[in-house]
């Protein structure tokens, strides 16, 4: 069963986030008391490019699984400490298409709008993370690692222990792209 693992929030501008026991996420917003919250883009690179786009990034969700592959590489992690508003588990974050829905808790719904694109603030955190979070699959194209990004459809409360649930998009899908 998919489930939430940890969830996060950082009032100012920052790298990592701080556990909670609780986050709520706001309809059209993002997540209640983070600095990401807001209808247009709130990221500090997004908004020196055009602060009027619109917020595609209003919550970053990261599966657990990637922290057990990064101990495998010498990187230890914990939950929260990449930036994520929440940590899943059971879930293969990277291979739902666009437009994915996933049920968070009792009420809420984030709609997935493509891939975090891991940038070199990983590599002044840890030394080398950047690397580990991007390989190439067969075909020789780039997979990014750093978990997916989405927008809140639906607010309400979401807690350690919730229950992810997937609402699938309409065919055909679509990959998500980094944005």
């Amino acid at each position: 069963m998919s489930r939430v693992l940890a969830v996060h929030r950082n009032a100012v501008h920052g790298f990592s986030k701080r556990p909670q026991p609780g986050i709520r996420l706001l309809a059209g917003l993002g997540v209640e008391g983070d600095a990401h919250l807001g209808v247009t883009v709130k990221h500090r690179s997004r908004v020196a490019q055009d602060p009027t786009q619109p917020n595609l990034r209003q919550v970053h969700l990261m599966h657990a699984e990637l922290f057990d592959e990064l101990r495998g590489s010498g990187f230890d992690i914990a939950p929260g400490e990449l930036g994520e508003n929440v940590t899943t588990a059971g879930i293969d974050l990277l291979a739902l298409p666009a437009g994915t829905r996933l049920l968070l808790g009792a009420s809420a719904v984030v709609q997935v709008t493509g891939l975090r694109n891991p940038c070199r603030q990983l590599n002044a955190f840890r030394s080398g993370l950047m690397n580990a979070l991007v390989a190439r699959d067969a075909q020789g194209g780039l997979v990014r690692k750093a978990g997916v990004m989405g927008v809140v459809l639906a607010g309400g409360d979401v807690r350690p222990g919730d229950a992810i649930g997937v609402e699938w998009p309409p065919l055909p899908h679509h990959r998500l792209e980094r944005v």
